[in-house]
């Protein structure tokens, strides 16, 4: 069994990983933390009280974090001290803040990802072939598009996306298209266009369980590692 902790367990994902991790046996949830102004702190969760003293994750064996920067780096060092391995889907990172991930995953097994889909990820690997095998003709565009609340723009799964085209062809992706609007939850599309034809690569996420779905894999493909820094390519066997 997989003694987990759940940051954020309010959010819009932390509720979903919540419920999902209710449902399946591999895990416990073994705390539930909140920001400590928000409302919900000293009530229970699926009969798990709320709280947001990070100390509470001591004696688990996973986190799964999808926050803001800075309380995913505050919850990274809880981890480091504690020995509690951490998957993490915080984006809107800063470099210095992915430094300090890649400096603890040298002390924990960390998997660190913009994007926990399944889907996504076979997304990435289709585009790197695409723009590897279009050549220099091809002209490169990701089109990314979320609800309104999202903050970071471009999206962290349009950047990894942009990195892969990157691997591919070789060539860096400039022409980035972000949109907030409404409630979409996720939508990104690859396009690459010559002259004569355009390719589109497309993909939209329907639910949010997708990320959870994919948070609790990652967890439970953590749970046997002791240190490294893994990302969902490495989870997914898509390497």
């Amino acid at each position: 069994m997989v003694k987990l902790v759940i940051s954020g367990c309010y959010g819009r994902m932390g509720q979903r990983i919540t419920h999902l991790a209710c449902e399946d046996k591999v895990f416990q949830i073994a705390a539930l933390l909140e920001n400590p102004n928000h409302p919900s702190i000293n009530e229970e969760f699926h009969g798990v009280k709320i709280n947001s003293d990070a100390n509470a994750i001591k004696g688990s064996d996973v986190l799964i974090e999808f926050t803001t920067p800075e309380a995913t780096l505050e919850n990274l060092r809880a981890c480091v001290r504690n020995k509690v391995n951490m998957v993490i889907g915080t984006t809107g990172l800063l470099p210095e803040q992915i430094a300090e991930i890649e400096k603890a995953s040298k002390k924990i097994a960390v998997v660190f990802s913009s994007n926990m889909s399944v889907g996504v990820n076979i997304l990435f690997g289709l585009a790197k072939e695409a723009a590897a095998k279009a050549g220099p003709q091809y002209k490169v565009k990701i089109i990314e598009a979320h609800h309104i609340h999202k903050k970071d723009k471009p999206s962290g799964t349009a950047k990894t996306l942009a990195e892969f085209v990157q691997q591919g062809s070789g060539v860096p992706v400039t022409d980035i298209d972000s949109i907030r609007e409404g409630e979409i939850i996720g939508d990104h599309e690859v396009i690459l266009e010559s002259p004569e034809d355009t390719i589109k690569i497309y993909h939209s996420a329907k639910t949010r369980d997708i990320f959870a779905k994919g948070a609790l894999v990652a967890a439970k493909f953590l749970a046997k590692k002791e240190k490294g820094l893994f990302n969902m390519q490495d989870v997914l066997g898509l390497k």
